[in-house]
């Protein structure tokens, strides 16, 4: 038309006049604005040309595809034609094999590419990708668990489903066992356990070790054919400050809720709900909420560090503090509680002072008061407190040391034989009337 001889002619002219223009930033401008007049004046190239095909032929989401491959912006493109204006004024930038696909899907030539797909050319970091990679892995192993009790209505006969909370929990075996936390299913009648495809089933309680804060669930009616995936469990032993750590869990009743932090601290003691002391807790700064309860601590593999239990807060919600009972742990406790129903803990056999009281007669270490007939302590020779008939009392043996680590405390104790097995024995170094003695103590199962 003679409106486009103008507008080439005047483009002609402007264009030979680039060079008189001495900014780069002018130049580059002027160039866009006439490339862009120029678009919109031949939107649909002329037949015989090497671009001999019509943008109509794409859809709004393949020009978004062609344009995000080749890395142009369109953000502020609102219509299809400014898509299609956009994409053909920058052809000529386009790789050689996108210019030859782009050709082909709009001529109908070529099959259109699957947008579902990630595209190639736009890839995520090594990072990102390895955090999916993870996520992908071990969301499937996740649980939502939310527990409930049964009330009788006062003046009825009903019977009331009362809701009591939500936690998180995780597969740890194709038998359909659940680690969740203890405080978790406290005082619950039912718990329904649903799974990561958002089917349910309901929760049957296996045992429980309170003073590690570790419940372990079975579901129940779980079909023999209906495929389960445990998670990967790690070893919480030479974990480092600094390691990156993922939590997934449902804070808030958001279901498969992915928070990322690393490794703030190792070695914590921290104490749980009964008030004894979790030893060797993994302290995180990964978000764990309300709800993150029982959820998995994975370290970069995927592989379980810790069950995240608690965190340090004075609102109730996450302060860059949590806390996860350590995996080293978790295994030992939970296979007990699978074979036996409970955790069988190892005793010497004694009863022990109060620290105190210890401490007030200037001893340092654990004051036997007494020694249980017939057990391994009765057997090795330890002396506990006793009174004469004229009311002295003799002190009992002192326990400093028991396998090679000095204890302080009756829990210091109980914390170093919670690692060994009833039937092995225990060097235990007491001290009697100023001398050191060491006795081999057979370990029995402590009595509940």
């Amino acid at each position: 038309t003679m409106f486009g001889a103008n507008v080439g002619f005047s483009l002609r002219r402007a264009g030979a006049g680039l060079g008189l223009i001495q900014s780069p930033t002018t130049q580059s401008r002027l160039r866009w604005c006439l490339g862009h007049a120029l678009t919109s004046s031949t939107l649909h190239p002329p037949k015989g040309t090497h671009s001999d095909f019509s943008y109509d032929a794409l859809s709004v989401s393949q020009l978004k595809h062609f344009l995000d491959s080749a890395g142009i912006d369109y953000r502020d493109c609102y219509e299809k034609k400014e898509l299609a204006e956009r994409l053909h004024g920058a052809r000529h930038s386009l790789t050689p094999s996108l210019r030859s696909e782009l050709e082909s899907c709009a001529s109908g030539s070529h099959p259109r590419p699957d947008l579902t797909q990630k595209n190639k050319s736009d890839p995520l970091l090594q990072e990102e990708r390895r955090t999916i990679e993870v996520f992908d892995r071990s969301a499937p192993s996740v649980v939502h668990i939310t527990t409930s009790s049964i009330v009788q209505r006062q003046f009825s006969l009903d019977l009331s489903e009362i809701p009591l909370g939500t936690g998180s929990g995780f597969v740890w075996d194709r038998d359909g066992h659940v680690v969740t936390n203890f405080h978790v299913v406290q005082n619950a009648q039912r718990a329904k356990i649903s799974l990561a495809d958002n089917t349910s089933f309901e929760g049957k309680l296996v045992g429980a070790e309170p003073d590690k804060d570790l419940a372990v669930l079975r579901i129940d009616g779980l079909s023999p054919s209906r495929p389960i995936v445990p998670l990967a469990v790690g070893s919480s032993h030479g974990l480092r400050v600094g390691q990156k750590v993922f939590a997934i869990g449902n804070p808030f009743g958001l279901d498969q809720t992915l928070t990322t932090g690393v490794v703030s601290g190792v070695g914590r003691d921290v104490k749980g709900i009964t008030g004894r002391t979790i030893r060797g807790v993994v302290q995180t700064d990964a978000a764990i909420n309300p709800g993150n309860s029982g959820g998995p601590l994975l370290d970069s593999q995927g592989k379980l560090i810790g069950v995240n239990t608690m965190i340090l807060s004075p609102s109730g919600a996450s302060s860059g503090v949590g806390f996860a009972v350590p995996a080293d742990t978790v295994r030992r406790v939970v296979n007990q509680i699978i074979r036996h129903g409970r955790v069988i803990k190892p005793s010497l056999g004694v009863n022990c002072a109060a620290d105190q009281q210890a401490r007030q007669l200037g001893l340092g270490g654990v004051l036997v008061l007494s020694v249980v007939p017939g057990s391994g302590a009765d057997e090795a020779g330890l002396l506990g407190t006793s009174r004469s008939g004229w009311g002295e009392v003799t002190l009992g043996d002192e326990i400093v040391e028991v396998d090679g680590k000095k204890v302080e405390s009756a829990e210091d104790i109980l914390h170093v034989l919670e690692l060994s097995e009833v039937g092995e024995e225990a060097k235990v170094v007491v001290r009697r009337k100023g001398r050191s003695e060491t006795l081999s103590v057979k370990l029995q199962a402590r009595a509940e």
